[in-house]
């Protein structure tokens, strides 16, 4: 049986805690009654496990779509005047993936033992994250739930649309790319050494084009276990880089700069910044709370690192525009239309434009994007091919001249 951690106050005030072993959360919460003591807090104690075979049965990861398609959900069911219990039940029922399933249930409890719902969601960040939860909280404040969460499930699907647009557009070339690797790679360690032995038998000079590729062969047969782990070391140098902080700024500003991505990536992380901030101001969230909540679901450490000056000059008076214009990395156009929406009032309605702008610069970007990398994939792989084919029969065409 599950064993329970639980937090309670007895009738002189006294914070107790403890463990219990039940069936269920219900057996606790009757044996605490039993006792008179005021619940505060019950949870159940993860086992570790260090080695695990299987997965959870039905346990899968909780996607976007399934989010959104709660939040429209109960949307719609407290517009209708459900209480919140009654809907998190029926929401729970609904819901077709076990992972959430559990999440809706443990929610459910907590609402059921008197935490607010804004807290019940705040105890799975995984699932609902800082921008939703803070949402939910002025709507729960605000008594304009129904609102919030229909613009959070308008949010979301918008966000999540852009980015499963440029995502399907990186899949198609990192496919081709990854495939023509490994092509080249079994022609240069397999083909070429049967052309080797040919040429080797004939006693003659070989072309430098071809001598060129037979060495480079040698060397990827012979030191072929060293290349895997420089590659295996390389990989694993640039994660552990990756994860301290000053690396994790550095790549996101080569990101930036990269020739053609980086503007795409621009777009999207302005487009973001400007719709989830259009949001929150729609929704009642004071403009340096949602600044800070902006700054951390921007996504790129280097807007992020820009959001905290611009943070810093509105606490001492200043407008948003002026310390975004001043950073460079936003366009100017961005910073013009905010400055425009602070005079006349119109901040949110303002942003919420020109992110709906950068999402159609986006979409037309993905779209030239998509055109432009297919005959440049397919131009590098003619040239790598060619230069192979073209190595292979170079003294086999010489031989013929000759001959002839």
């Amino acid at each position: 049986m599950p064993t329970f951690r639980y937090a309670t106050k007895d009738q002189d005030a006294r914070t107790i805690t403890g463990k219990i072993v039940a069936n269920d959360v219900n057996m606790v919460i009757e044996e605490l009654r039993r006792r008179r003591l005021t619940i505060i807090s019950i949870e159940e104690e993860k086992k570790s496990v260090l080695f695990s075979f299987k997965s959870p049965e039905g346990a899968r990861p909780i996607k976007a779509e399934d989010v959104i398609l709660f939040t429209r959900q109960m949307a719609t069911m407290v517009d209708a005047g459900i209480p919140i219990l009654q809907t998190m039940e029926a929401l729970e029922d609904q819901a077709s993936n076990p992972s959430l399933k559990k999440v809706l249930a443990q929610i459910r409890e907590d609402i059921r033992l008197g935490t607010s719902l804004s807290a019940s969601f705040a105890k799975h960040p995984k699932v609902f994250d800082n921008l939703f939860v803070n949402m939910i909280k002025v709507g729960e404040s605000g008594g304009v739930l129904t609102t919030v969460l229909e613009r959070l499930a308008s949010y979301m699907e918008k966000t999540d649309r852009l980015k499963r647009k440029v995502g399907s557009a990186m899949i198609y070339p990192c496919v081709i790319v990854g495939m023509a690797f490994i092509v080249t790679t079994i022609l240069i360690i397999k083909v070429v050494p049967t052309f080797k032995n040919i040429y080797g038998s004939l006693g003659k000079d070989l072309p430098p084009m071809t001598q060129l590729l037979l060495d480079f062969s040698d060397a990827m047969q012979k030191q072929f276990v060293f290349w895997v782990m420089a590659a295996v070391g390389l990989v694993f140098a640039f994660i552990s880089f990756k994860k301290t902080e000053k690396g994790a700024y550095q790549i996101d500003a080569w990101k930036l700069r990269l020739p053609i991505f980086g503007d795409l990536i621009c777009k999207v992380s302005v487009s973001r910044f400007c719709r989830t901030l259009s949001v929150l101001i729609q929704s009642g969230v004071p403009i340096l709370e949602g600044l800070d909540i902006v700054r951390k679901t921007i996504g790129n450490r280097v807007l992020e690192k820009v959001v905290e000056g611009v943070i810093q000059s509105v606490r001492e008076g200043e407008s948003i525009a002026d310390p975004l214009g001043r950073s460079r990395v936003f366009p100017v156009m961005v910073t013009k239309m905010i400055a425009i929406g602070e005079q006349s009032g119109q901040l949110d309605k303002m942003m919420s434009k020109v992110a709906d702008f950068f999402d159609e610069q986006v979409d037309a970007a993905v779209d030239a994007l998509t055109s432009l990398i297919e005959p440049l994939i397919i131009g590098f792989l003619g040239i790598i091919i060619g230069f192979i084919v073209m190595a292979l029969f170079l003294p086999i065409i010489n031989m013929t001249q000759a001959l002839s």
